[in-house]
């Protein structure tokens, strides 16, 4: 561990703020050095054996307590800088003007031998010049979600932040959960988050709302340096390069949270990464009874704005927000437009790849496209979970009898009511026929079909409840729960013999409870 090599280039290269004091203020620089608040008693629940693999790691340093100390936010390594970082956003669809790292603070960027680049950031550290009236600490079950999920969808290949350890503090924080006047005290956790930029739509967003260009294009030119080492040219040419990748990027993680079911919950521009990642795990859900207007943030419970249907029309809106903060590097608006384009193209293809993946097909038309909204309908009217009727599909026999296909063992378990199962058999039935005659024109061999389906339909998904149960039993005292769960999910496509309890639908006393239906914004 103390191997580690620090290169702290975003504090190296972009300016900071001066005032090195305590306190909320409004900061007109990129960032803020801030140590993290020590905790009483620092202790390793959990970790990521391949993000520690990654960053050279080793088991007998994540079993030292010095690691707990580390990543506890009581002791630095050397070459760690700590800082927050400042930017803005849209929330909500409103502007909400400075936000800023209000509870997470990085110790520092370091580089493997491999040249790879980390940033390792602890959240719930404790309070920064971005707080406002928070502490800046985190309860236990909002970490385990958010270190278990981090883990859970890079194993399902979605682009995202990593999380490298979860380390109780042995002091309690107080949270009111549902915002409805009872808070309660809970113990706190730090989630050492890792990512190779955690640069956010709302870090360009903030310099162009204060006029400060020069700040702007110092920023621009500094993460297209850092971040997109890829990129070549220079002036304009390169910055319009530079935007249509991000939309690009931003384009292909939409249609991977589409494919496995995911849902954000709140994609504020600040929430949205510039490398296209899935980052900040809060109110997230997935997918169990095919709903394309529900959302798991109960603040977004009466507008709907980010329900999973919306989630790509919502990072489009966002892009656009981006645009507008970066139109002064350009010009001509006519290269941040044609980067916008690139974003539905993107998203059109990575969709439809998508829809050929799901089907079993090996591309996928026009038609085929109508046929996976007709299925979707048809998944929504009859309440049927998403993630096991696809994994199902793919041991469909287009030779035997449909009919009996539909009412027997194949799909009864997707479905979460009886009579809206007996309701819509027959347009499943009907989906199923058509779909059966393209499968035979298809001509694809059963099993490369099945091979195929089941590389892309997941059939474990971190499912809500299935956090909330591990986070009960760490209530409790008995932290195995995270382990256990995060083991099943580094192979979600595999057929896992033995844990068949964690590819079940939702149960009946999950469809309501505190923690596996809506969350919270402190959740």
């Amino acid at each position: 561990m103390r191997a580690l090599r620090f290169d702290n280039r975003f504090l190296r290269e972009l300016p900071g703020d001066p005032d090195l004091g305590p306190g909320i203020r409004q900061v007109a620089a990129a960032w803020s050095r801030v140590r993290p608040t020590p905790v009483a008693a620092p202790r390793l629940i959990a970790h990521s054996a391949e993000m520690a693999a990654t960053l050279g790691i080793g088991d007998a340093e994540i079993a030292s307590p010095e690691f707990a100390q580390v990543f506890g936010g009581n002791a630095l390594l050397p070459g760690m800088d700590p800082f927050a970082a400042n930017y803005g956003g849209h929330q909500f669809g409103q502007w909400a003007g400075q936000l800023g790292d209000g509870r997470a603070i990085s110790l520092g960027e370091t580089v493997g031998a491999d040249g790879r680049r980390w940033e390792l950031q602890l959240k719930g550290a404790g309070p920064t010049p971005y707080s406002r009236s928070a502490d800046g600490r985190a309860v236990l079950r909002s970490s385990i979600r958010e270190f278990l999920c981090s883990e859970a969808m890079h194993h399902l290949g979605v682009p995202t932040t990593r999380a490298l350890s979860l380390v109780s503090t042995g002091d309690a924080v107080v949270r009111d959960m549902f915002y409805d006047g009872h808070p309660q005290a809970e113990p706190g956790a730090i989630v050492c988050r890792v990512s190779p930029s955690f640069i956010r739509f709302g870090n360009f967003e903030l310099p162009y709302s204060r006029g400060d260009i020069d700040g702007l294009r110092a920023l621009a030119d500094f993460c297209i340096a850092r971040d997109f080492p890829g990129l070549a040219g220079q002036g304009e040419a390169l910055y319009g390069d530079w935007f249509a990748t991000v939309c690009e990027r931003t384009a292909v993680l939409m249609a991977h949270w589409m494919r496995v079911g995911f849902v954000h919950g709140v994609m504020n521009t600040d929430n949205l990464s510039i490398l296209g990642l899935t980052i900040d795990y809060g109110p997230y859900g997935w997918i169990d009874d095919f709903d394309p207007d529900w959302t798991p943030n109960t603040t977004d419970a009466g507008g709907k704005r980010y329900r999973f249907g919306w989630q790509p029309k919502i990072a489009y809106w966002n892009l656009t927000r981006l645009a507008h903060a970066l139109s002064p590097l350009f010009g001509d608006v006519a290269a941040l437009n044609a980067g916008l384009q690139r974003f539905m193209d993107r998203f059109v293809e990575a969709d439809r790849a998508n829809v050929a993946g799901k089907l079993g097909l090996r591309d996928a038309r026009d038609a085929d496209v109508e046929s996976m909204q007709t299925l979707l309908a048809l998944l929504q009217l009859g309440e049927v979970d998403m993630t096991l009727w696809f994994r199902a599909l793919s041991r469909f026999d287009p030779e035997a009898e449909i009919a009996a296909q539909v009412e027997g063992a194949l799909f009864a378990e997707a479905f979460y009511d009886p009579d809206k199962r007996t309701q819509t058999a027959p347009g499943f039935v009907e989906w199923l026929t058509l779909h059966a005659a393209r499968l035979r024109e298809d001509a694809r061999p059963a099993a490369e079909r099945r091979a195929a389906m089941d590389a892309v339909n997941p059939k474990f998904v971190m499912r809500n409840y299935l956090a909330q149960q591990v986070i009960d039993r760490a209530g409790q005292g008995d932290e195995a729960g995270i382990a256990e769960l995060l083991d099943v999910m580094r192979r979600p496509y595999d057929e896992q013999p033995g844990r068949e309890e964690f590819a079940r639908r939702r149960p009946d006393w999950a469809r309501d409870k505190a923690g596996c239906s809506m969350l919270s914004c402190s959740s």
